[in-house]
């Protein structure tokens, strides 16, 4: 699976039909024939994967000693709140309305790479978000050379 890099902006037409982008589709390997979404635990937006990368978490929650509590959290909202969304032959997807009221979508759609995720934002949503993340990566003094480096290490 490649990274989901970029994003997109692109239209929800009336039956809730949404062109899922190319590079987006070719990020989720040859042959995929649909994603994964589910609601956000920490925006007003959609996440969307690889039925892969939601093995991994699961593989990753097992080796893991975590709470009850915590499992029952991940499990409910991600496992049991996932949908799973197979592609029309023009690479389209159907959101359900419960997703699309969830994120506020209504005629456009922007999605955001989250490297081995990537998000779908209402746009005003989206650029309000985006404002705040670059201030506050921009107060932390957070460059990639330093990520790199292994300077922040995480703070």
């Amino acid at each position: 699976m490649g990274l989901f890099l970029s994003a997109y902006r692109n239209r929800l037409d009336r039956k809730g039909r949404l062109s899922v982008p190319a590079p987006f589709r070719a990020a989720l390997g040859e042959g995929a024939a649909g994603v994964v979404m589910f609601k956000s635990l920490q925006h007003d937006a959609l996440e969307a994967c690889a039925i892969s990368h939601l093995e991994r978490l699961s593989d990753s929650l097992d080796q893991q000693k975590l709470s009850p509590e915590t499992y029952e959290l991940v499990e409910a909202t991600i496992f049991g709140g996932s949908q799973w969304l197979t592609f029309d032959g023009e690479g389209r997807i159907s959101l359900p309305e419960n997703l699309r009221h969830f994120a506020g979508l209504a005629d456009e759609v922007v999605f955001v790479g989250r490297r081995q995720t990537f998000q779908l934002w209402n746009p005003s949503r989206f650029e309000a978000i985006e404002t705040t993340m670059r201030e506050k990566a921009k107060a932390r003094d957070i460059s990639l050379s330093q990520i790199i480096a292994g300077v922040r290490g995480g703070t």
